[in-house]
């Protein structure tokens, strides 16, 4: 798991395409990953928000700015 984590978060910063062939891993495998931490599916630590919960953050920011 620890390294699906860093392959993802290598891919949000490089591009998949790029880390897929530069760690000789199948480039649909790292999409999947991505594409499953981006909905929630994978945990990837602590600082990690997925785009629901970073929705769920700025409505309750709002919220309590009024």
């Amino acid at each position: 798991m620890e390294c699906k984590i860093e392959y993802v978060k290598l891919a949000k910063e490089l591009g998949g395409a790029k880390v897929a062939a530069e760690l000789g891993s199948p480039e649909n495998t790292v999409y999947a990953w991505a594409k499953a931490a981006g909905e929630g599916r994978m945990d990837t630590g602590p600082g990690s928000h997925t785009l629901q919960k970073a929705i769920t953050l700025a409505e309750e920011v709002h919220m309590l700015r009024r």
